[in-house]
């Protein structure tokens, strides 16, 4: 036999597998991670050992980057609808179509006609954070709308109005916390949310084994509550009157001490007097007993904070609630604190940028067309899209971009939403899946994968536990065919924000300004005055130390002090007073509330093989008692209703779930016509926005309220 020659010997070689480090991309947790490469495959990925802040911790999601970046599904060239079916475009065709057609649409009904919706894959995503921002403000529509409705805009909110930026929200020192009370949220399936923390288990695991307690107040037994040294069942939607009655203790018994400089101290204790704990335990199913032990628990344990989260949010008094969750910590000393609820200095302070891109934080200065909802950040809620394109007159809607985006699935009144998509002149989305909204589009424009791309957490950072900086450069170059969202979007912004004769000129700077020059000029104005190339030198990260007193330094209050009786909230109270004049009865009735899993993240990880295997998650969670009453059992199928719609789910029976409420996780429902997802179309479940009523939201911040919303549970 001939011996090959080295030629052909090298031919036949394995690729050497090396190593490279990023952070992960794929919720707020930011683990290091550890990717082996052979090539252009991913052969594992781990978490980083070296990595200061996760130091080797990785949850599920993040091996599934792999899949992500090698799915079939993944769209790599543009598309454009033609009838019920779609062709491929060029790249400068699609743009120029694009900018064509939203040009001349917003040259003949003006700005407003045109949309725009983010999503929340926006906040891991440097090109979009940058690029993206100086796109979609550029076109100056009063149309803009995002996820934030759908989730933190309380917190948001609070933040502007207490201490003067909506940017500014503290985060729970939870490293040096003894005392950790969580309320409506659920770390350990979220990895954290507005707690960038890794490893969060291990986090509350080291509170209890230092002699601390952690408390959680939900209406289900979450994952979070079974590890944790105390679980309170809450009603849904009144953490607004549980807090109300532990800050009257507060001020009853002489308990409130801040240590920042508070003003509307007596009106925020006349307000509170009308909340004994008595009147709110019949209300909020907590003993007074237990509400006065929360109370003196906060104020007497030295280091101690109250976390609110995704529940405390998105119910009817979302706003009051956030609002509240803060104050209680400024009035028993544990703001700006260690161990409390304390501000970030992160390597890149988005405070002072927000308003370069036109984040100045204003609330309420115009309101929406048709139904008069408030603005927040320059956006309407997601609430009033629908109708916004529905109804004619100056300032419809004709025109919508989608980025990183699926409202379909992930805001309440879907179908509705889907119904008035259809009617849209022009849909553009800039998304990599044809999925329940982008199947509707007139235009897709793919971008590359998280892998294929740079990253460093500029959000996400500004509300870590801990002050860390670190740049992801992409792993694989991308292709002649593909474009980065920032490329993208610089684009667009070409076609749309400069005259003809300039676009040349302004897709050449684009191609040679990417978003390192934006981060790195950031970074040496920032409060570490670190640069790109130093980062470049630590793939695994920089650790720049635990969070610090920042207050009154970091307030952008007029006046310095924090505002704890803003009056927006005053002026709400009395919507709560009405709501729960009388203690409600117990009528039988069921609400809703959703839930997390750790291998999910809202609309967009189902079609990962390894996250959706095992048995169905999109289930209907059921006290025992509630199910003997209705018929319903354990495995069983269940039609759960609404006044809009009806959908079927496989019943899980649980003492995990307070009496009388239900839990449906959200994200699911992948069967539409149209999408190509080969193994989330595969996978039981049904879209729970298909039966939520989008006109059920927080009257004050606009949010909506998808929690605590009524429904009928029926055996099948």
């Amino acid at each position: 036999m001939r011996t090959p020659t080295i030629r052909e010997r090298s031919c036949h070689t394995r690729p050497v597998a090396t190593t490279q480090f990023r952070s992960c991309t794929l919720c707020e947790a930011t683990c290091g991670i550890a990717v082996t490469l052979e090539g252009e495959r991913v052969i594992e990925i781990r978490g980083d050992a070296d990595d200061p802040f996760s130091r080797g911790y990785i949850c599920p999601k993040g091996a599934a980057l792999a899949d992500l970046h090698a799915d079939p599904d993944r769209l790599q060239r543009p598309l454009m609808r033609d009838g019920a079916s779609w062709r491929e475009l060029g790249w400068d065709e699609a743009l120029d179509l694009v900018g064509e057609r939203l040009g001349a649409l917003r040259a003949e009904h003006g700005r407003d006609a045109i949309a725009v919706y983010q999503g929340n894959p926006t906040v891991h995503n440097l090109g979009l954070l940058t690029y993206g921002q100086l796109l979609l403000r550029s076109l100056g529509t009063k149309n803009t709308y995002s996820s934030t409705s759908l989730d933190q805009l309380p917190h948001m909110l609070a933040a502007l109005l207490m201490f003067g930026n909506q940017l500014l929200m503290p985060v729970p020192d939870i490293d040096r916390a003894d005392l950790f009370i969580c309320l409506g949220a659920n770390p350990l399936a979220s990895n954290g949310s507005i707690m960038t923390a890794p490893d969060v288990k291990a986090r509350l695991a080291a509170i209890r084994a230092r002699g601390g307690r952690v408390v959680v107040i939900d209406p289900r037994r979450t994952e979070t509550a079974d590890r944790a040294d105390q679980h309170l069942f809450l009603r849904p939607g009144t953490d607004a009157v549980l807090l109300l009655a532990m800050i009257d203790t507060l001020f009853t018994e002489q308990l409130v001490r801040g240590r920042v400089p508070l003003t509307g101290l007596d009106a925020l204790r006349t307000a509170a007097a009308a909340w004994k704990p008595e009147r709110a335990a019949a209300i909020t199913g907590i003993a007074a007993a237990e509400i006065r032990g929360l109370a003196r628990a906060l104020a007497t344990t030295p280091r101690a904070v109250l976390y609110g989260r995704i529940g405390v949010c998105t119910q009817e008094f979302g706003g009051l609630a956030a609002w509240l969750c803060y104050t209680i910590n400024a009035l028993s000393g544990h703001l700006d604190e260690p161990g409390g609820l304390m501000f970030t200095t992160p390597a890149i302070d988005p405070v002072p940028l927000a308003g370069l891109l036109g984040l100045d934080g204003g609330f309420a200065r115009w309101t929406s067309r048709v139904s008069g909802k408030p603005e927040f950040g320059g956006e309407l809620p997601v609430s009033v899209l629908a109708e916004e394109i529905e109804t004619p007159g100056p300032g419809q809607i004709r025109a919508l971009l989608t980025s990183a985006g699926n409202p379909v699935l992930s805001a309440p009144g879907g179908p509705r939403l889907e119904q008035a998509f259809r009617k849209l002149d022009f849909m553009v989305s800039i998304d990599p899946y044809l999925n329940e909204t982008t199947r509707l589009a007139h235009v897709i424009l793919p971008p590359t994968s998280a892998l294929a791309r740079s990253h460093y957490d500029v959000a996400l950072n500004a509300f870590a536990v801990r002050n860390v900086a670190k740049y992801s450069p992409p792993l694989f170059e991308r292709t002649a065919e593909q474009r980065h969202d920032w490329e993208i979007c610089a684009g667009l912004l070409t076609r749309l924000g400069l005259p003809r004769p300039l676009r040349g000129i302004g897709r050449w700077l684009g191609a040679k300004l990417g978003p390192e020059v934006i981060l790195d000029a950031a970074l040496r104005i920032g409060p570490h005055r670190l640069s790109l190339k130093q980062l470049r030198r630590r793939p695994h990260g920089i650790d720049l130390g635990a969070l610090e007193p920042r207050l009154p330094k970091r307030l952008a209050t007029s006046d310095r002090t924090v505002h704890v009786a803003a009056p927006p909230y005053l002026a709400d109270l009395p919507r709560l007073e009405r709501r729960f004049a009388r203690s409600p009865a117990e009528t039988g009735e069921l609400v809703l509330v959703g839930r997390r899993h750790l291998r999910s993240n809202n609309s967009w990880m189902h079609n990962s093989q390894r996250l959706v295997k095992g048995p169905p998650r999109c289930t209907v969670l059921v006290h025992p008692t509630d199910a003997s009453a209705r018929g319903l059992v354990d495995g069983g199928k269940a039609k759960v209703s609404t006044p809009r719609g009806a959908i079927e789910l496989v019943v899980e029976v649980t003492d995990e779930m307070m009496p009388g409420v239900v839990s449906v996780p959200h994200g699911w429902g992948h069967g539409r016509a149209g999408v190509r997802l080969s193994v989330a179309s595969t996978v039981p479940g049904e879209s729970v926005n298909d039966i939520l009523d989008p006109a059920v939201i927080d009257e004050l911040s606009g949010t909506s309220a998808l929690f605590g919303q009524r429904v009928e549970v029926t055996a099948v």
